[in-house]
């Protein structure tokens, strides 16, 4: 028998992120952040692995983080738009929370679907913020997937990467409606 859940659907049908620029403090304190991070890790978890883990990013860290991005961004040879831009990522945000793919050795699951597992925590945290009635919005950028930004800042291990920066705070403004995809045009039935 099914057992809907309207206020559920509801939040689902029109969930939506808010721009991480919009966002400023207060964030959550720990008191607030438990539960949500508890719900964030309620994720499709094949051989219960727990392939990922959190790295919370406040305070003095996110200074740390903002002058380390525009370090190694323009030791990369960005423009110096784009090197503003990635370090204000940092700079700005109120909290944020590294979500981490750590595959595990196994093998029954394929570290693919590990990494898709971390890229399910993040979701479940925004959805979990949203919820909760904090702001959030689920960003990466070139230096998420730059080994040495994340092995300085973050200190990442080889075999680890981030699947996402999400970004948490007060909302100050309602995003506008997006268009949202046409199912019609990226469904297909296969019944034979």
């Amino acid at each position: 028998m099914l057992h809907a859940q309207p206020q559920v659907l509801e939040f689902l049908a029109n969930r939506r992120s808010r721009p991480a620029k919009t966002l400023v403090e207060p964030a959550p304190d720990r008191a607030a952040l438990a539960p949500i991070l508890e719900m964030a890790l309620r994720v499709p978890d094949h051989g219960k692995l727990e392939p990922w883990r959190l790295i919370i990013l406040e305070g003095d860290a996110m200074g740390r983080l903002a002058d380390l991005a525009a370090a190694r961004a323009g030791a990369l040879g960005f423009e110096p738009e784009r090197v503003e831009k990635t370090a204000v990522m940092f700079r700005d945000a109120p909290m944020m929370v590294a979500v981490i793919s750590a595959p595990v050795e196994s093998e029954k699951v394929p570290v693919a679907e590990q990494v898709l597992s971390a890229g399910a925590v993040c979701l479940s945290l925004v959805n979990a913020a949203l919820a909760s009635g904090w702001g959030a919005n689920w960003l990466t950028g070139p230096l998420a997937f730059d080994a040495i930004f994340t092995a300085d800042g973050l200190e990442l291990a080889a075999s680890e990467q981030v699947a996402g920066f999400v970004v948490l705070g007060t909302e100050t403004k309602a995003p506008p409606e997006r268009p949202r995809p046409d199912v019609t045009a990226k469904v297909s039935w296969v019944t034979s």
